[in-house]
């Protein structure tokens, strides 16, 4: 059976010694399945009204930049504020430490013991994580409030969402871009294509095999499209659009 890694000391030590980075993988697939799914349910609306294809491209170009950076803007905001209040807390924490010390050792002593250790080895773990203010702080902001020990760049995960929303959102207006005949059945095909394609490649981050997680992303993204088709149809009916 093939591992994920080595378990040799030293492949454990240069393992351990890189810490923890921030991982933009959900920044990436939440971007591009937003990105395929918005424009994507643009272009079914006005198609399910009849319209032009020229209509399709103006709003779907418009809903491509404007809503990619709605959510880049959001994302952005979102990861800020959870960075700053992870630097609140720590913040917090260190005053504690220089204010009431024995009380925060005590916080220790009881999160290692509620994990099994007791006696002497207790002691001695309190001492070693104690004796360094930021191994302290850091042990208390994940065992205490339950934070992640890397927070992501908020800068940079708006960056993923927006690259992955626009490279992804193009995908359902290039055949009308292109000015192909039935531009609205390529896009279709092209867009199912990206969803399984996105679906496919979050499954080496899931114990799902490839093949579900891609239909299970393609069905969501075709769920929505199929809606907005529906939207535009009926409406075109409703308010005797004649095209």
């Amino acid at each position: 059976m093939e591992l994920e890694h080595e378990h040799t000391s030293k492949a454990i030590r240069e393992r351990l010694q890189e810490g923890h980075r921030p991982n933009y993988l959900r920044d990436w697939i939440y971007g591009g399945i937003d990105g395929a799914v918005t424009t994507f349910a643009v272009t079914a609306g006005v198609a399910g009204a009849s319209l032009s294809p020229t209509i399709v491209l103006i709003l779907g170009l418009a809903n491509l930049i404007a809503d990619g950076f709605s959510m880049a803007a959001a994302n952005y905001s979102g990861t800020k504020t959870e960075y700053d209040d992870m630097l609140r807390l720590a913040e917090v924490e260190k005053k504690h430490i220089a204010l009431v010390p024995e009380g925060e050792r005590e916080e220790i002593r009881q999160i290692l013991a509620n994990k099994g250790l007791t006696g002497s080895a207790l002691e001695e773990a309190v001492a070693a994580i104690t004796s360094n203010e930021k191994v302290w702080i850091d042990t208390m902001l994940t065992e205490e409030y339950g934070l992640s020990p890397s927070v992501p760049n908020p800068l940079v995960a708006a960056l993923y969402t927006f690259w992955a929303f626009v490279t992804c959102g193009i995908v359902p207006l290039i055949p009308f871009v292109l000015g192909v005949s039935n531009a609205f059945r390529w896009s279709v095909l092209a867009t199912g294509v990206v969803f399984f394609a996105i679906g496919s490649i979050k499954s080496r981050w899931s114990l799902a095999p490839w093949w579900r997680s891609g239909l299970e992303t393609l069905i969501i993204g075709m769920s929505a499209a199929g809606l907005a088709y529906a939207v535009g149809y009926l409406l075109r009916n409703l308010v005797g659009v004649d095209v």
